[in-house]
């Protein structure tokens, strides 16, 4: 039973490519939330209205998969939060984003059929599934640059509000006695300000005094240069993400066998940098173990005799044959030379 209720965790849980089971359920959930999306979007259709009929099975049907998801992710919670006990981790599941998700997009097809903002909560069920074992993901890149640039952000933020506020002050002060009915108050500027920072400019708000229409013209202006400063963060964000990427070593975590090497006599890795090891053996090398120290593998990393090297095990086959080979032809030339 424990062993089922593993696998089965194992299998719900967004899979990785070693595993076919979960990957091929996290396509069939991928196809069910789309055809339940399309299914509640096409019925809204007069013009298919006779294949009303067929929607509201498609729609049975997949929420019935949704049920039986959500059972088995409350059923398996202690595995995902082991540390919480049967009963916390279960409760801790059902207030999680995940939790909360999956019960708002189940409960509008039984009591809140009417609500169809909760309804199409269906549609952040799927966004679950973009989050893939790679470190390079573009999902988990735009988390990192949103959280490393937030502080600028605000501040960006905090500046487009005071400009809203004093934009709408600015132009109650001159367009109130013209349009006392549309600029009524201090607040009443605000959905112009917005508008106008934004640089989307609607038109059912706009100045007709000559102060108000200068006053507009470099609010204009400035909404310009408020809209490329956040802009501009997160696009410098990318860029630095990006070139961090290039040169690190996170492309390592997308490997799917690793083994281990031990660096003795016989390798002829001892003297050798990782570098050159990986140019005249062919083995990549992940990690480097020497005694109590672990330490990701750079270039320039001398290896010491007795070392314990990690490395690609689809490579670990080649070296150990290219090394083989290598001692076969030096014992034939020391054979050779002592036959002399």
């Amino acid at each position: 039973m424990v062993c089922l209720k593993k696998r089965i965790f194992d299998i719900i849980q967004i899979g990785y490519k070693g595993d076919l089971p979960s990957r091929i359920f996290d396509i069939f959930i991928s196809v069910v939330i789309i055809l339940n999306i399309m299914a509640m979007t096409l019925e809204t259709f007069q013009t298919l209205e006779p294949a009303a009929p067929l929607f509201e099975v498609i729609e049975l049907v997949t929420v019935g998969v949704f049920c039986i998801e959500y059972i088995l992710r409350v059923w398996t919670a202690d595995l995902l939060y082991p540390e919480r006990g049967p009963l916390g981790s279960r409760i801790r599941f059902l207030f999680s984003y995940d939790g909360i998700i999956d019960l708002l997009t189940i409960l509008p097809f039984y009591f809140l059929s009417g609500f169809i903002v909760f309804r199409m909560l269906r549609v952040v069920r799927i966004f679950r599934l973009f989050k893939i074992n790679s470190q390079l993901d573009s999902f988990n890149v735009i988390t990192s640059v949103l959280k490393e640039k937030r502080n600028q952000i605000i501040s960006s933020v905090f500046i487009i509000l005071i400009l809203m506020l004093a934009s709408s002050i600015g132009m109650y002060s001159a367009e109130h006695n013209a349009q006392p009915e549309v600029f009524e108050n201090a607040f009443s500027g605000i959905w112009w300000s917005i508008s106008t920072l934004l640089t989307v400019g609607y038109g059912d708000i706009y100045p007709i005094t000559v102060v108000g229409r200068i006053m507009a013209i470099f609010i204009a202006l400035l909404g310009v240069g408020v809209v490329a400063i956040p802009t501009g963060i997160i696009s410098a964000g990318f860029v630095e993400q990006y070139r961090e990427d290039e040169h690190s070593d996170r492309s390592y975590r997308d490997i799917s066998h690793i083994g281990e090497m031990l660096a003795d006599k016989d390798s002829g890795f001892a003297g050798l940098t990782v570098g050159e090891v990986g140019r005249s053996r062919g083995v990549r090398v992940l990690v480097l173990i020497r005694g109590d120290l672990t330490a990701v593998a750079s270039e320039n990393t001398v290896i010491a005799e007795g070392d314990i090297l990690v490395v690609e095990t689809e490579r670990l086959k080649k070296a150990r044959a290219k090394n083989k080979n290598k001692n076969k032809s030096i014992n034939k030339k020391e054979e050779g030379i002592q036959k002399k």
